[in-house]
């Protein structure tokens, strides 16, 4: 029975009621659709699968295995938890956008072929931008503009990437692929894009700041670690992701420490926590891929939370900016502390969920003998420790006091941060339940006095280092740029010249033929006006053409 009932076409004919329902009922539908489509997707049997003929393809929507369960439990989590927070806002096209982003979230984590995986592949595209535009400004507009472009680049490189693959295999299933031809870089370019992976990256600290405070909730919860699920699925093992996976670590939070803006500051770590993701996919062991798996699940939780403390932040403020905030602790300690929860735990920090799970992908690439990539891997965490767990919440929350003294943030919304803390605080203290789930058997332990002896040091001494460099880490009220600035400012001139180009060759062209017409109509009136048409032709030279005209038949052969 639960085969039958897709959770993601469930979610989507669901999503449709909270276009027009108001107040309380509209409340109700968004906490019941989600719980609903959670104990649906629980109900999904490891091995669950429906199979389709359909045009002569053999497709299946619905595949539901260890790897694939794992997103999907986290997804339905998530929406739920969202939906909470999502509460007071009064957007029916902002919730509806956001349940059938989930839902095709979803449809893509569970489809076993190519096709299925393309359409809901498309449509998470196309209704994620709505929680960019519907923040109605002109900034969100240009950058939702933006997104589209890059996403819809990346679904037409899919979409040529399946049929080239179809053409080669003569199969749609979607399963490992090996390397080497058109098919595998097409989809594999198609999928980097959507995690993020420089230089295909600047899309996502571009666009999700400039979403609404929802929004961005939602969008880092599914784009990238759908992404993450599909090059898990697809390529494991590629070797060229272990070292994309280091390279967003370490870009991520570079960028982490340049920017002014809290969003954006916590957007650049989601490209570095992906990394740590692509990183284990790259490398393929059964720790690994378990490793990142289970990074993906935690992330999404405390990454929530992270952005709804900010975007509480935001909500109760109109503020957004480092160099504008400070002491916010004396009005918004709730907030502050629920924060600091997310922040531990995307630090590792132990007792948190990022411990239990980080640490898995690193100890996947000590046991692999790849010292220079656990040797990055551990310095990027020392990064992400000092930006979102030191830098932002001291700027906002402690610090210099900026004089703001707003309300805490709306009750649901302190509910909602409150139940993604404490699933960080029980998935680090209690491991075992997120390990049984992952796709394969896991043996590790993360609580061994190496692991946190290695740990605590580093994080107290990145501490340390914070207090004594605390006066240089502050915001700066500049533009940090980043690889957007290519197509947000040369691209966009580049396109001005292109249309300029095209309209002036256009006119051009249509001068010159108007100007041949005339000429031709000009002959036209001047050879009617002459009478040379309706003169009489002498008998000799009717003769003569009559001549040439049999010449030439006999000579072409016309004439057989």
């Amino acid at each position: 029975m639960a085969e039958w009932l897709h959770p993601a076409l469930l979610l989507m004919l669901g999503a449709l009621p909270l276009g027009v329902l108001q107040g309380r009922s509209r409340q109700v539908w968004q906490l019941a659709l989600p719980l609903i489509v959670l104990l649906l997707v629980i109900a999904l049997p490891d091995g669950a699968r429906v199979d389709l003929h359909f045009a002569g393809v053999e497709l299946t929507p619905l595949r539901a295995d260890g790897l694939s369960l794992v997103f999907a439990y986290i997804f339905a989590l998530i929406l739920f938890i969202g939906n909470i927070f999502a509460l007071q806002v009064d957007d029916g096209a902002q919730h509806v956008a956001a349940t059938l982003y989930a839902a095709s979230g979803l449809g893509a984590v569970l489809a076993g072929d190519l096709i299925t995986l393309y359409v809901f592949w498309e449509i998470m595209m196309i209704s994620s931008v709505w929680l960019i535009w519907r923040r109605r400004r002109q900034a969100a507009y240009d950058a939702g503009f933006r997104y589209l472009i890059i996403h819809a680049l990346g679904g037409m490189l899919l979409l040529a990437g399946i049929i080239a693959y179809w053409l080669h295999t003569g199969s749609l299933a979607f399963e490992p692929l090996q390397g080497g031809g058109p098919a595998f870089w097409l989809i594999l370019v198609a999928f980097l894009i959507n995690a993020a992976a420089p230089p295909l990256h600047a899309w996502l600290p571009d666009a999700y700041p400039e979403a609404t405070v929802t929004g961005t909730v939602f969008l880092s919860a599914f784009t990238t670690k759908t992404a993450v699920y599909v090059l898990a699925r697809g390529f494991p093992g590629t070797e060229l992701l272990v070292w994309l996976g280091v390279l967003m670590t370490l870009y991520g939070v570079t960028y982490a420490f340049l920017v002014n803006d809290i969003r954006r500051l916590l957007a650049y770590h989601i490209v570095s926590q992906v990394g740590y993701m692509v990183a284990g996919v790259g490398l393929g062991s059964a720790l690994a891929i378990s490793g990142t798996a289970a990074h993906a699940f935690t992330h999404i939780l405390y990454k929530a939370l992270l952005l709804m403390g900010a975007g509480a932040v935001l909500q109760m403020t109109g503020r957004s900016r480092l160099t504008e905030l400070g002491g916010l602790y004396r009005s918004m300690p709730i907030t502050f502390l629920l924060y600091m929860v997310g922040g531990l735990s995307i630090s590792a920090f132990p007792l948190f969920s990022g411990f239990v799970s980080k640490t898995m992908i690193i100890e996947a690439a000590a046991v692999e003998g790849r010292a220079v990539v656990f040797l990055l891997m551990t310095l990027a965490g020392v990064g992400t420790f000092m930006s979102t767990t030191l830098k932002l919440p001291w700027y906002t929350f402690m610090g210099r006091d900026a004089g703001l003294r707003p309300p805490e943030a709306p009750l649901n919304m302190r509910i909602a941060m409150g139940i993604a803390a404490l699933l960080c605080f029980v998935i680090g203290i209690l491991p075992g339940w997120l390990y049984a789930i992952l796709p394969y058997p896991v043996d590790y332990n993360a609580y061994t006095a190496s692991h946190l002896i290695k740990e605590m040091e580093l994080l107290l001494f990145t501490g340390l280092a914070f207090f004594l460099l605390l006066g240089m880490l502050g915001g700066k009220d500049k533009l940090s740029l980043d690889l957007d600035w290519f197509y947000r400012v040369p691209g966009r001139q580049a396109v001005l010249a292109l249309r300029h180009w095209i309209v002036s060759a256009d006119g051009t062209a249509r001068g010159a033929f108007m100007r041949v017409f005339r000429q031709a109509e000009d002959a036209a009136t001047h050879l009617r006006l002459s009478g040379w048409p309706l003169r009489s032709w002498p008998t000799g030279s009717m003769a003569l053409w009559t001549a040439i005209v049999l010449a030439m038949l006999l000579v072409f052969g016309l004439g057989r």
